[in-house]
């Protein structure tokens, strides 16, 4: 006797209706028009999306605060009022008292370069005033929180796998620590982006809108496949546009819920960290160095352009430095003293002992 499960159906929340937005004083700023054009050409030289909303974001609030102070052309912006705009930046505090990150900052006053240099390439200006701009120094930062194995995998047993939406959270989670994709990545996957019988993810347009061939693991493989015959059936409406991974209403993951998904298991697995999404990313990256993958190889995976980038993670991957520094470092090798821990050492380490103890030698003499 077959029985056939039936599917769920979920009716989903009614939208609040949008906020009206307040009237903007510079909508009528001729600096608008120049916004829009500059725009266009990001998007029609084949620049990504979020790119060209960074800059819209950036640009927005620039000329909000040109148009306070009666700049309105393009030729008003001088080198001189840039730099103002910068210290603007710099000793502007949020709503919560806090500075903007240095970070932010140059991601903004980055916009401004690129659109007053479309400005004088397209002869809006006759030089360009942002040439000489000095972007903030970024701090070099190693991320917050590193996890150690035992902490993912305490993650990863937290989903109810008995239920549909446990299921699919375990797939997405194993996917996650196996591949190293970003949260938006994940949620951006179609059905036939996965490749189970040999192993395979391909990243579409991930950032710089490079694409990437990445593997995966045979678990997080099996996990996969047990979300797509059992669960993802339930889940899809009656149009299925192919995206792998479905929130229980049938619908693609928007990134916001995917990161407070995380912190809730987080949270359950007695974790009270920074971070979401990005933390398996971290985990995998250095959890592979510590086991011995060569760096270039993780550059590949994580789909970095730069090797310098890359090489956060050997700096984090502090395991692997304490067993090198234990086995090499003078100080500990000079207390293994005994036969059996000599045995163990190589022919390098043998010599630096006999070093040690000839110069103890002459010392008590």
């Amino acid at each position: 006797m077959v029985i056939k499960r039936k599917k769920r159906v979920l009716r989903r929340k009614p939208r609040l209706p949008p906020r009206v937005a307040a009237a903007d004083p510079s909508a009528s700023n001729p600096l608008r028009a120049y916004e829009a054009a500059f725009l266009d050409a990001t998007r029609a030289s084949g620049l990504s999306a979020q790119t060209a909303l960074i800059r819209r974001h950036a640009l927005d609030l620039f000329i909000r605060w040109c148009d306070e102070r009666g700049l309105r052309q393009p030729q008003d912006i001088t080198r001189a009022i840039l730099t103002r705009y910068q210290h603007h930046l710099y000793h502007y505090r949020k709503a919560d008292g806090r500075p903007l990150a240095f970070s932010t900052q140059a991601n903004r006053l980055q916009a401004l370069k690129a659109f007053f240099k479309w400005c004088a390439r397209e002869n809006h200006l006759l030089h360009n005033p942002a040439s000489e701009l000095t972007l903030p120094k970024l701090p070099h930062r190693l991320p917050q929180v590193v996890l150690k194995i035992e902490e993912v995998e305490a993650i990863l047993i937290q989903p109810d796998v008995t239920t549909l939406s446990g299921l699919r959270d375990r797939a997405m989670l194993e996917t996650l620590y196996s591949t190293a994709i970003r949260r938006m990545e994940l949620a951006h996957l179609k059905i036939f982006d996965l490749d189970t019988r040999h192993g395979t993810l391909m990243v579409r347009q991930g950032k710089g809108g490079r694409d990437r061939l990445v593997p995966v693991g045979e678990r997080a493989c099996a996990w996969c496949e047990r979300y797509l015959n059992e669960v993802r059936p339930q889940l899809v409406g009656p149009v299925d546009e192919g995206t792998l991974f479905l929130t229980d209403y049938g619908e693609a993951f928007e990134k916001n819920r995917l990161g407070d998904l995380v912190k809730r298991y987080l949270a359950h697995a007695g974790l009270s960290v920074p971070g979401a999404c990005h933390l398996f990313r971290h985990a995998c990256a250095t959890h592979m160095l510590e086991n011995g993958a060569d760096i270039r190889f993780i550059q590949v995976l994580l789909g970095h352009s730069e090797l310098s980038t890359t090489q956060i993670y050997t700096q984090v991957s502090i395991v692997k430095l304490k067993e090198i520094h234990a086995a090499t470092h003078p100080a500990r090798l000079a207390r293994a003293n005994d036969t059996a821990r000599r045995s163990t050492l190589d022919h390098d380490a043998q010599n630096l002992l006999a070093t040690l103890a000839a110069e103890d030698a002459q010392e008590d003499s």
